[in-house]
């Protein structure tokens, strides 16, 4: 029997609650025992392990929809029988994007300059490099550009799931089918057009590299793309994977589970390439404004991290997913995108974390307490938005060649 409408089970909804319990306690924990103390150490700590989640499941939500709109410019009618899963996910940008400009906002309203330096306004008088800045790291520009990439991500994301939703009204004919492929282009362009104004080249320098804003990298914007694409295509995979056991996604096979882990494993080797191209002519060039970023990574206590991040996010991908049945096992696949999505968090961390708390780091109960109050949302919005619409999009105009594909 073919299952087309999604019921959340009973085992999921337990799951989600748990984690969503657990990671509740560890924010209200976190607020009194760290957000409102005297310690501005913990203080720092509180505020960096939050903006570091809300900008990691951001923007692999996002990238969720630059999946669909790249792969609609190529006519890539392949994803069609799992559309569904990525579309799901990609309805969190809303949810994600208000909570992620909460953070900032307390960020940039509470002064907190051990997380942002350019919000010291007797630094940038005094230091030449932060004023030579300011008129791009400024509290005004920051949130003006934040808050209209953040609209701009919703609509177009909500109109390209909006046309998706017409191929479950009724067939379409001939003339119909070609104006929903020209509409689908269309809005598809948009979104790749502004995607890479975004987090192909600005967005990433107000969020994460101004953290450090002695510093700057022409690699950084695409290597934040590199490390949130693959951590995305791992979320869709989990979910597809999740979907196939629960008896959902009948058109789906093992030749596109074969196509998810190619991505994977393909995307995993483009950000090892952007890693060591960033990291190595850095560091042969030796100039002390630029190697200062990877000095404290690489001298100090997140020494461990930082070679940690490279095994997981390219030796174990390129060893694993190298065959080709491999990329075809449901066990080995979700172990993998599991390990890819913690490689990717734990990226995110080091990204983040030296330029805030420096040398006072911790990975302890608050900072999973929160991964797990993420991972529940991010489970409870992209189960919420299965059910609202069939699995399938039956009346799309490429679903028959999805369903014949073969790798």
């Amino acid at each position: 029997m073919i299952k087309q409408q999604f019921e959340i089970p009973a085992g999921y909804k337990k799951w989600t609650l748990g984690f969503l319990a657990v990671g509740i306690l560890a924010l209200v924990l976190g607020f009194f025992v760290l957000g409102i103390g005297k310690d501005e150490h913990a203080q720092t700590r509180f505020w960096a392990v939050l903006l570091q989640n809300s900008l990691f499941f951001l923007m692999i939500c996002n990238s969720a929809m630059f999946f669909i709109c790249a792969t609609t410019l190529a006519m890539g009618s392949w994803i069609t029988t799992f559309r569904r899963v990525p579309e799901a996910i990609s309805s969190l940008v809303p949810i994600l994007g208000i909570l992620a400009l909460i953070v900032f906002a307390c960020i940039i309203f509470g002064d907190k300059y051990h997380i942002y330096p350019w919000l010291d306004k007797n630094a940038v008088a005094t230091d030449r490099v932060l004023n030579y800045k300011k008129g791009f790291l400024n509290p005004v520009f920051f949130l003006v550009w934040t808050i209209f990439t953040l609209c701009t991500w919703s609509f177009v994301g909500w109109k390209m799931r909006q046309l998706s939703r017409e191929t479950d009204e009724r067939p379409l004919s001939e003339n119909q089918a070609r104006q929903f492929t020209w509409k689908n282009t269309i809005w598809g362009s948009v979104y790749i057009v502004f995607f890479a104004l975004t987090v192909g080249s600005s967005i990433p320098w107000l969020w994460l590299m101004s953290i450090d804003a002695h510093w700057f990298s022409t690699m950084y914007s695409w290597y934040t793309f590199g490390s949130t694409f693959v951590s995305g295509i791992a979320l869709m995979g989990l979910f597809v994977i999740y979907l196939k056991n629960q008896g959902y996604l009948e058109y789906t096979n093992d030749e596109h589970l074969h196509d998810i882990g190619k991505f994977i494993f393909a995307f995993s080797i483009f950000w090892t390439y952007l890693w060591f191209a960033q990291f190595m002519l850095i560091w042969y060039a030796n100039i002390p404004e630029e190697t200062i970023y990877f000095k404290a990574r690489l001298q100090g206590s997140y020494r461990g991290i930082f070679w940690l991040n490279l095994i997981v996010n390219f030796v174990a991908p390129i060893l694993i997913l190298m065959t080709r049945g491999s990329k075809r096992n449901y066990t080995i696949m979700t172990f993998m995108c599991v390990l890819i999505l913690l490689g990717h968090w734990l990226d995110f961390f080091q990204m983040v974390m030296p330029g805030t708390v420096g040398e006072h780091y911790n990975l302890g109960w608050y900072e999973w307490g929160i991964l797990a109050l993420f991972i529940g949302l991010v489970m409870h919005f992209v189960g919420k938005s299965l059910t609202k619409s069939p699995m399938v999009p039956k009346y799309h105009p490429f679903l028959k060649e999805s369903i014949m594909h073969h790798t």
